[in-house]
């Protein structure tokens, strides 16, 4: 009877243990350099999100806090795209259409003028835009949608906004 007890209360912490894991593993945000995204993204065939930051950057910081910890976005990131961390002003460097660039000179190429700012880029590796600046989770949510249902191939992001319906992130 003991063994019978003690079996079911393993078994339950496993279940336990597993749940928790699960959720704890949407919560997050699985960063990837650059390299090895791209060859996520084509496997994949989820597009790119590279944000573009600096360690001293306030905005940024926000845009972690705020944006990227925002359930909905974290769930519809993790679903639809493959996200990188890119410090611009980090020793990394980045191979980008078989050329080697430091992080600086990868952002400045890519037309960042400014942190943070958010580059897109299609599963196989080409340009989609950019967004500069720091983003509320509502707007930016309806730009991941814009983004990740191809709908710039189609429209213009006023039109799809005014089609669209409101986006909540609570």
């Amino acid at each position: 009877m003991k063994t019978k007890h003690i079996l079911i209360l393993f078994i339950y912490s496993l279940l336990c243990f597993e749940i928790s894991e699960s959720q704890e593993n949407n919560s997050k945000l699985k960063w990837l350099n650059f390299n090895d995204a791209v060859k996520v993204s084509e496997k994949s065939n989820k597009k790119l999100l590279v944000d573009v930051y600096t360690d001293w950057c306030s905005w940024c910081k926000k845009m972690d806090s705020n944006v990227y910890a925002n359930e909905k976005v974290l769930e519809y990131l993790n679903k639809n795209f493959v996200v990188v961390k890119l410090n611009a002003e980090g020793k990394t460097t980045v191979n980008f259409k078989d050329t080697i660039y430091s992080a600086a000179e990868f952002s400045q190429g890519m037309g960042v003028t400014g942190y943070p700012a958010t580059l897109f880029f299609t599963a196989n590796g080409n340009p989609i835009t950019l967004l500069p600046g720091y983003v509320e989770a509502p707007m930016f949510l309806n730009v991941l949608r814009y983004i990740s249902e191809s709908r710039y191939e189609k429209e213009s992001f006023d039109t799809f906004l005014k089609s669209s319906p409101k986006t909540e992130t609570k």
